[in-house]
């Protein structure tokens, strides 16, 4: 435990020193995550389908708010659905206009849950984003969770019915009913929202309690939570549920919560006080619980002069000699009549 904290320290000393470039060098592997994620669940559009493109917009972004990696996210997507046709791209812009709008009347603080959300989604741990939300941030999280889980399933939607939109026979009434079909109807993605709420929410209130260990259980509980809803949603809505991905997931969700838990919290348990005082109006009940810290060593300074300083100050006090004659001792008439005998 000692060697991990040691670790820490050097971390956020090392952070400290380089933020400006660890967060340029971070937020450019996220946006090269997301637009390379978009590529591939879309890829409608050859001439954005290109690493190139990629690396110049995640550039981009690196020296940007990171507000810039969701409009440029936004803009790539309207992009694959206009290489499907003009109405599609039309149907994607009002859609992605109106769920911005809504992101950006509540939460517009949270963007970065936004943007880790389908990123989240492409490295198949989706789980991940309500559990660490609910521990770092509020329940108002769930609505920019919400509108992540809208874009991974408006991509997927698009991936899968883009061969039907793309036929010459298929009428724009008929590619605008397919669109929403897909998106109003997809009780997979609705389910997978209702789950986010409900584990943000229930991360939330555990981590906020009082006793002992409460993030490390709300984490665990925010996991099975996520496994129990999926698992029966699908067995009550009949939606074919991977199991199996769902557990894989909820598992790194626990690892990763930890790993937030100790890179933020970082507290000692084990030295927990309760303390209690009061003032005119009211009594207060604390709780106070230390954070774990490695103590610094002391250092000892040693003073080392060299011989030949040593030599010439035992030189300057023989040259001159100070003799030091007591005040009680002198006797100052005896003194004065030997001198007056010399005159």
């Amino acid at each position: 435990m000692t060697a991990l904290l040691e670790l820490k320290q050097k971390i956020k000393s090392f952070y400290s020193e380089h933020d400006v470039m660890l967060l340029s060098v971070s937020k450019f592997l996220l946006a090269f995550v997301l637009f390379q994620g978009i590529n591939s669940s879309m890829g409608m559009m050859e001439k954005m389908n290109n690493i190139f493109v990629v690396l110049i917009l995640s550039l981009i972004c690196a020296v940007m708010p990171i507000n810039a990696m969701a409009v440029i996210g936004c803009f790539m997507i309207v992009a694959h659905c206009y290489a499907v046709g003009i109405e599609v791209a039309g149907f994607a812009m009002v859609f992605l206009l109106l769920m911005m709008i809504l992101f950006l009347r509540f939460t517009s603080k949270d963007n970065a849950v936004l943007v880790f959300t389908p990123v989240a989604f492409s490295l198949r741990v989706p789980t991940a984003v309500p559990v660490i939300s609910g521990l770092l941030r509020t329940p108002s999280c769930s609505v920019p969770a919400g509108c992540g889980v809208l874009l991974y399933y408006f991509m997927k939607v698009m991936k899968e019915k883009s061969t039907v939109l793309q036929g010459k026979e298929t009428q724009l009434v008929q590619k605008l009913q397919i669109l929403l079909d897909g998106i109003m109807k997809n009780q997979e993605m609705w389910l997978t929202i209702l789950t986010f709420v409900v584990v943000v929410m229930v991360v939330y209130m555990i981590s906020r309690c009082s006793f002992d260990y409460s993030w490390r259980i709300a984490n665990a509980t925010g996991a099975v939570c996520y496994i129990i809803i999926m698992v029966l949603g699908g067995m009550f809505f009949d939606i074919n549920i991977n199991i199996v991905s769902i557990v894989i997931s909820a598992v790194l969700a626990v690892v990763l919560g930890l790993i937030t838990e100790f890179a933020v919290l970082g507290v000692d348990y084990s030295r927990s006080e309760h303390t209690q005082f009061e003032d005119d109006e009211y009594v207060y009940y604390v709780k106070a619980v230390p954070k774990s810290f490695v103590a610094k060593k002391e250092k000892s300074i040693k003073t080392i002069s060299s011989d030949y300083d040593k030599k010439e100050e035992t030189e300057q006090e023989e040259v001159s000699p100070v003799e030091r004659v007591h005040e009680e001792n002198f006797d100052f008439e005896k003194q004065l009549e030997e001198s007056l005998k010399d005159l």
